[in-house]
């Protein structure tokens, strides 16, 4: 079987090699100076989760390896606007290209387009990502515990909170939740999908939140379609979700979020 997550990992290092080659690490950092202060992306679902009420960080995704296009009809500004009139908390954004159709660019048009704080959604493996992830104006990154030692993870973790980032840090089993909690962030992702298979259950969620720590924030990742799906979580003591393509099927993403979660 082929092992997805690897294959993608493999093309990171081909895209960030050119991108260092294209672009030094001092131009990005002069490039941060001119950007404006991240949002808080950790606030905005923290006052939600506190009150037991749900958090949705909301996905602009074009397409997945699983599902091939998901949206045709692609447009991260009224996607982003259509989000925020729709209740999500945040928005998470898909830039990696060779999979997902995403594209760095989308990021700044989101913030341009809402008021909401913003994840970068893309598989980190060098410092030089995260450095780039702040230049293009990303609040939050997506750390991939299955994709990165936990000397690495933390190394990650600094830089983006000395940038003034969040992150957001994703296990699929305990064994990558152990180091998932080993970082100071509050935002534990639950990958219900396996990033090596791309096979999803909602039952991943459910088996390894008990085992998050009660001052950490779990947000339930993949596999989230309808409200019954969000009771299940809530049931468990979720209230924080990231769904992308609930929304990206349906012409009013926003509108969909919204009937998911009242």
């Amino acid at each position: 079987m082929v092992n997805i997550l690897d294959k993608i990992l493999s093309t990171k290092v081909l895209e960030v090699n050119q991108a260092k080659s294209i672009k030094s690490i001092d131009e990005v950092k002069d490039e941060i100076n001119q950007t404006s202060k991240p949002r808080d992306f950790i606030g905005a679902i923290k006052d939600k989760h506190q009150n037991s009420l749900p958090a949705v960080i909301a996905e602009i995704k074009k397409a997945s390896p699983s599902k091939g296009v998901i949206r045709s009809n692609f447009n991260p500004d009224s996607i982003a606007k259509s989000y925020e009139l729709g209740g999500a908390a945040c928005i998470s954004v898909l830039t990696d290209q060779e999979y997902f159709q995403g594209d760095p660019s989308f990021i700044e048009v989101v913030k341009n387009n809402c008021s909401l704080p913003v994840l970068r959604k893309d598989f980190i493996i060098d410092s030089y990502q995260v450095y780039e992830s702040r230049a293009l104006g990303a609040d939050c990154i997506l750390l991939i515990a299955s994709a990165l030692n936990i000397d690495v993870l933390k190394k990650f973790e600094s830089i983006a909170n000395d940038l003034g980032m969040a992150v957001l840090v994703e296990a699929h089993n305990e064994e990558e939740l152990q180091k998932a909690i080993l970082l100071d962030t509050p935002l534990v992702g639950i990958n219900n999908r396996n990033l090596k298979t791309f096979e999803v259950s909602l039952n991943t969620s459910i088996d390894l939140v008990t085992r998050i720590p009660n001052d950490r924030i779990p947000i339930t990742e993949s596999g989230i379609f309808k409200h019954s799906d969000i009771k299940l979580m809530n049931d468990n003591k979720i209230f924080t979700f990231l769904v992308g393509e609930a929304f990206m099927r349906d012409d009013n993403p926003g509108q969909t979020l919204k009937k998911l979660i009242s």
